[in-house]
């Protein structure tokens, strides 16, 4: 299991509809792994830790509850976010193809950036935009 000695200090949150499905197709399509997946009696996801490097993101199935009830699903308001997970991969192009492969909805192409390596942005399979990229913010030459 990948665990940082130091871990990120801000970390995405996301939630799903079919939470136990997000996390079987992230971990297959983005190369992501489960570090916790926490189920409420019923069996539906109520926190789980996805790792990826030193990055984390965390998710759940959507729920009307207090902090869900300032959550909307991507369907709920035409496909659009106010903000999307960037995530800093090796090999983008590889990522790309994985990604693709694995039904990814490519929404900007694989292409190399002006400031500094490659990117693409894909929606998964609930809507969620995603950001990958080997730009690294934090090692700029």
């Amino acid at each position: 299991m990948n665990k940082a000695a130091i871990g990120s200090t801000i970390i995405p949150g996301l939630r799903y509809r079919d939470a136990h499905a997000a996390i079987d197709w992230l971990c297959k399509a983005f190369g992501f792994e489960k570090q916790a997946v926490y189920e409420n009696d019923q069996g539906h996801v109520m926190h789980a830790q996805l790792v990826y490097g030193g990055g984390m993101v965390m998710l759940g199935d959507a729920r009307h509850d207090g902090f869900g009830r300032h959550m909307a699903q991507p369907d709920e308001i035409q496909g659009r976010e106010t903000q999307c997970a960037y995530v800093i991969v090796a090999d983008c192009k590889a990522h790309y193809e994985r990604a693709k492969a694995a039904g990814a909805v490519i929404v900007e192409e694989y292409a190399e950036k002006d400031y500094g390596g490659a990117g693409y942005a894909c929606r998964d399979p609930q809507g969620h935009l995603w950001s990958f990229g080997s730009y690294d913010p934090w090692h700029i030459p």
